[in-house]
C-alpha cells in the first residue's frame, strides 16, 4: 500500500502485541479500548487481528471493554438524523427498530468495536443508544444493569471500570473519543450543568415502545483540552503502531484529574 511517498508495510498481530506490551498493557488488566483502525495503516487481518492481539495480551484474567453505541436510536430532534426533513421525523419515532443487543449495529464506533460486539464470549449492555461490550473476567459485572438514565455515572459500565481501577487505551484516537471523561462530567459541578430528555426504541413487556428518559446533558467539547492538560502532569505511556499513536493511562487518575479541571475551567 502506498500513500504519497510512504510505503506502508503490513502490520502483524505480533507487532501489535509488542506495542501493547511496550505501553504497559499486561495479563489481568481491565481496559477500555477506543480504536481507529484506519489510522494504523494496513493491518494484516484488520479488526480481527487487533482484537486477537488485545485478548492475547490481557489473557483470560483480563477484561476488554469497548463502546458499542447505537446513537441513531435517539429522537431526530437531537440532530442524529440530520438528512431527514422534520416533517418525516414522526416516521422515525414510529418505526426505528427496538434495540436488540445481539443485532443492533454500532454507529461510527469503528470497525474494531463493530467486530468486537459480535466476538464469541463478548457481552453487551442494555442501553439502547450508549451501550458497551465487554469480554473476559469482569465482562458480566461491567455490562449488567446499564440503566437508561445512568449512561456514564456511578454504577454504569464506566463507573464500574473506575471501581475496578481499570485502564484506558487509545489507539489512533484523541481524548474527544475518551468515554471515561463522561464520568467526570457526572461527578463535577460546573455552570450550566443540566439534564436533557432523550427517547429511544426499546422492547418493553414484549412490545416495541418509544421510551422517554432523562439523562445528563454533555457534549465533550473540551475533552481534547482536558487530555492535553492531563498529559502535561501525568504519566501516559505511548507507542506507535504503524501511523497510530497508542496511549495507555489509568482511568481513575484521568477521571479524578478531569473532575478538578472541569470545576476550575468549564464555564457552561
Amino acid at each position: 500500500t502506498v500513500r504519497g511517498d510512504m510505503v506502508l508495510k503490513p502490520i502483524t498481530k505480533n507487532e501489535i502485541v509488542n506495542a501493547l506490551h511496550s505501553v504497559g498493557l499486561t495479563k489481568g488488566h481491565t481496559v477500555m479500548v477506543h480504536t481507529a483502525l484506519s489510522k494504523m495503516g494496513y493491518v494484516c487481518g484488520g479488526a480481527q487481528t487487533v482484537i486477537e492481539a488485545l485478548i492475547e495480551v490481557v489473557g483470560e484474567d483480563g477484561t476488554i471493554m469497548m463502546p458499542t453505541q447505537s446513537w441513531k436510536n435517539l429522537d431526530p430532534e437531537d440532530g442524529v438524523h440530520w438528512t431527514v426533513p422534520e416533517e418525516y421525523w414522526q416516521i422515525i419515532r414510529d418505526n426505528w427498530p427496538a434495540y436488540d443487543k445481539r443485532i443492533t449495529p454500532t454507529n461510527t464506533m469503528g470497525a474494531v468495536a463493530e467486530a468486537f460486539r459480535q466476538w464469541p464470549g463478548t457481552l453487551r449492555s442494555d442501553h439502547p443508544a450508549r451501550s458497551v461490550a465487554a469480554w473476559g473476567k469482569h465482562a458480566e459485572y461491567l455490562v449488567n444493569d446499564h440503566d437508561l438514565s445512568n449512561i456514564f455515572g456511578e454504577g454504569s459500565p464506566i463507573g464500574k471500570l473506575y471501581e475496578l481501577n481499570g485502564e484506558v487505551l487509545l489507539i489512533g484516537v484523541g481524548y474527544d473519543k475518551n468515554t471515561s471523561l463522561h464520568l467526570a462530567d457526572v461527578r463535577a459541578d460546573y455552570p450550566g450543568k443540566h439534564n436533557s430528555i432523550e427517547h429511544s426504541a426499546i422492547m418493553e413487556s414484549g412490545k416495541r415502545v418509544w421510551k422517554e428518559y432523562e439523562t445528563l446533558f454533555v457534549d465533550g467539547e473540551d475533552f481534547d483540552q482536558i487530555g492535553e492538560a492531563f498529559e502535561q502532569s501525568n504519566a501516559v505511556n505511548k507507542a506507535m503502531i504503524g501511523n497510530a499513536e497508542l496511549r495507555l493511562m489509568n482511568q481513575k487518575r484521568l477521571v479524578d484529574f478531569a473532575v478538578d479541571w472541569i470545576q476550575k475551567y468549564r464555564r457552561g
